[in-house]
């Protein structure tokens, strides 16, 4: 299923993610709205997967398993077409540069298809496609195992292509964010290639709307300071502020 959510559960989604369990009448007091309303909002959420329904309340989704990536395309798709664009324009013409998986970093590519004479690393078939379209760019694919679900490519012999590099900016995309600066994903393998991506970029972006903030996620990428910049939507809770400071990670809100 891939739902077109209203504003609405969008909100709803960030709320169950920062908070945890959550409350039916806490969630109509909040929106102003009836509890039936938000009953049924919930349960299209839950038969979407994007998180679990229990008696009288709500609760986040996995945090061994990700939202489906259908269902992931059209979260938030304002705010990381905003974010991409931000990344973007910090990407000058003739760079070289890592762009791993998820639905931002497919949103950074499409902004960067204005670009001249880019050399661009990816395991993520999605954007190798995508980029293709410019003459003037130059796309390498990753080898590895193809996953079915994103056309993400992961594997060691991903990782072994990215070691063959050393590239101007590396991107990356994150699943969950811990208010100590913690970064977190779902699988283990992608994590990895990540963690390759980081050691071999002379610049790091991270790419994450504001919802990744206090997700669960069970997998850790590692913190900010291996992070140069963070690309997001709005402005980070007020615990995150010192950490980024301290990892001297400059943060970008794509307003």
């Amino acid at each position: 299923m891939d739902p077109r959510l209203n504003r609405r559960q969008e909100e709803l989604i960030a709320i169950v993610q920062r908070e945890g369990f959550v409350g039916v009448d806490e969630l109509a007091s909040h929106f102003d709205v009836a509890p039936q309303t938000i009953r049924r909002d919930l349960n299209l959420l839950s038969d979407s997967g994007l998180i679990r329904r229990y008696h009288g309340g709500v609760s986040p989704s996995s945090s061994v398993e990700n939202v489906a990536y259908a269902a992931r395309q059209t979260l938030q798709a304002a705010e990381k077409n905003r974010i991409a664009a931000s990344i973007a324009k910090q990407i000058p013409d003739g760079s070289s540069l890592f762009i791993n998986l998820g639905t931002t970093n497919e949103g950074v590519g499409r902004a960067l298809l204005d670009h001249r004479d880019l050399r661009v690393i990816t395991n993520n078939l999605n954007i190798a496609l995508l980029l293709s379209d410019n003459p003037t760019f130059e796309v390498i694919v990753a080898g590895g195992v193809v996953r079915g679900r994103d056309r993400g490519v992961t594997g060691e012999a991903t990782i072994e292509l990215i070691r063959q590099f050393k590239v101007d900016y590396g991107i990356i995309g994150i699943s969950g964010i811990e208010l100590d600066g913690t970064l977190l994903d779902f699988d283990f393998h992608e994590v990895r290639v990540a963690q390759a991506i980081i050691e071999h970029s002379r610049q790091v972006y991270l790419g994450a709307d504001h919802t990744k903030i206090g997700r669960n996620a069970m997998v850790r990428l590692g913190d900010f300071s291996r992070v140069d910049a963070w690309f997001t939507d709005k402005t980070p809770p007020e615990p995150l502020l010192p950490v980024l400071e301290a990892a001297g990670t400059q943060l970008h809100v794509a307003s």
